[in-house]
C-alpha cells in the first residue's frame, strides 16, 4: 500500500514539474514574441505614485497620478509619441510648467514638422527595475515611438539594492509561470497615492533640509565616486542596475522603440563647495576619487550596447560655476536646471532623430 502511495506521488511530483516547466518555456516565448506586464511585478512603483487629481504646487495630476496633463491610450494619427519615465527628477520638484519634460516638449514641437506628445510618466523614489516594470506594465501599451530614460546618477545604482528588503526571498520575476499567479493576485489591487508639494508655494529660496543632513546624504550617495572598486558594492550595485537597462533595451527593440538614456548628474559632481566638503569628511586623500567614473562606465557600456545616451554632466558643471542649477541643500534641479536640461536634450534629439539644423 505504502509503496503504491510513494509511486503516485513521485509520479504526480514529476507530471508537475514537467508541466510547470513547459509552461515557464510557453509563457517566455511569448513574452519574447509580445512583451507583457503580466510577467513583472505590476504594483511595486505604485507605493511612491502620485495621488490622481491631487495638486502639486496648484498643479492637477492626471488621472493616473502623473505629474501630466491628461493622455489618450490611443495616440494620435501621424504624431510622434515619447514617454519620459525616471524618477523624482522626472516628476520635478519644481512646478509643472518649469519641469524640463513639459519644456522639452514645448521646444520639440517649435521645429518639427509633426505633432511630438511627450508623456511624463515620473514617479518619485522609484529605480532601473521600476523603470522596467512601469515600461511594461504602462508604457508599451501607449505605443510609443521612443522611450526617454532619465536615469540619476546619485542614487540609480543602490535603488535596486536598497529595494531588495522590500521584495520576498523568491522573486516571482525570476519566473513566469509564478510571476503569472502573482500578476492574478494583485492585478485588482488599488493605490490611495501619495501628496507631494500639495497646498504649498514653490520656493526656491529655502533649503530642503539642514546642512549637516545634507552633507551626510551626500557623503552617503558619493560611495559611486571611489576609483578602484572591481570587487566592491559599486561594481554589483552598477551591474544590477545595467542589467535592467539591457532588459529595456531588448524590449524597445523587439517593438521598434528608439531608447534614449540620459544621465542625470548628481549634485556633488556639479557643486564644488559641496564636493570639497563630501572629500574632507572622507580619511583618504582626494585622489581616490573620480567624479566621473559612474558617467564614464555607463557610457562605455551604452556605446558596446549601441544604447543612444546623453550625459549632461560637462554642461551642467560648465553653468554651475556661474549658476545655482539645485535647489538649496536639495538633490533636485530648480528652474534654471530644468531649464538647461531641455535645451541640451532638445538639441541632442535633434540632431540624432529630428534634425540636423536645429
Amino acid at each position: 500500500m505504502m509503496k503504491k502511495i510513494f509511486s503516485l506521488v513521485r509520479q504526480t511530483v514529476i507530471i508537475s514539474l514537467i508541466t510547470f516547466g513547459l509552461t515557464e518555456i510557453a509563457f517566455r516565448i511569448y513574452h519574447k514574441i509580445n512583451p507583457s506586464f503580466m510577467f513583472y511585478d505590476p504594483s511595486s512603483y505604485n507605493r511612491w505614485r502620485g495621488k490622481p487629481f491631487s495638486t502639486d504646487y496648484g498643479f492637477q495630476l492626471n488621472s493616473r497620478g502623473f505629474k501630466d496633463v491628461e493622455f489618450t491610450k490611443q495616440k494620435a494619427e501621424g504624431t510622434y509619441r515619447i514617454i519620459g519615465i525616471g524618477d523624482s527628477f522626472a516628476y520635478s520638484g519644481v512646478p509643472y510648467k518649469h519641469n524640463f519634460l513639459t519644456l522639452l516638449e514645448s521646444k520639440l514641437n517649435q521645429g518639427s514638422q509633426q505633432p511630438i506628445e511627450l508623456i511624463n510618466m515620473g514617479i518619485i523614489a522609484i529605480g532601473p527595475k521600476d523603470y522596467l516594470s512601469l515600461f511594461v506594465n504602462e508604457g508599451l501599451e501607449l505605443n510609443p515611438d521612443m522611450l526617454l530614460l532619465s536615469f540619476y546618477i546619485g542614487n540609480d545604482f543602490s535603488d535596486n539594492y536598497k529595494s531588495q528588503q522590500d521584495r520576498r526571498l523568491l522573486k516571482v520575476q525570476d519566473s513566469y509561470v509564478l510571476s503569472f499567479f502573482d500578476f492574478l493576485i494583485k492585478v485588482n489591487s488599488k493605490f490611495e497615492g501619495n501628496l507631494y508639494h500639495h497646498g504649498i508655494e514653490y520656493r526656491e529660496d529655502l533649503p530642503t533640509v539642514p546642512d549637516d543632513f545634507h552633507l551626510q546624504e551626500a557623503k552617503k550617495r558619493s560611495y559611486i565616486f571611489i576609483k578602484n572598486q572591481e570587487k566592491t558594492d559599486f561594481s554589483e550595485h552598477f551591474d544590477d542596475a545595467f542589467s535592467d537597462l539591457l532588459k529595456i533595451k531588448e524590449i524597445c527593440d523587439r517593438q521598434n522603440i528608439t531608447l534614449v538614456v540620459v544621465l542625470m548628474p548628481d549634485e556633488v559632481q556639479v557643486i564644488k563647495n559641496l564636493r570639497d566638503k563630501v572629500v574632507a569628511s572622507y580619511n583618504f586623500s582626494p585622489e581616490k576619487f573620480d567624479f566621473r567614473q559612474p558617467n564614464k562606465l555607463l557610457s562605455q557600456k551604452m556605446d558596446k550596447y549601441y544604447i543612444y545616451h546623453l550625459d549632461l554632466l560637462e554642461e551642467f558643471v560648465t553653468l554651475g560655476t556661474q549658476t545655482a542649477l539645485y535647489k538649496p541643500n536639495d538633490i533636485h534641479w530648480n528652474i534654471a536646471g530644468n531649464r538647461l536640461a531641455a535645451e541640451v536634450i532638445d538639441k541632442y534629439l535633434y540632431q540624432q532623430f529630428f534634425s540636423v539644423d536645429k
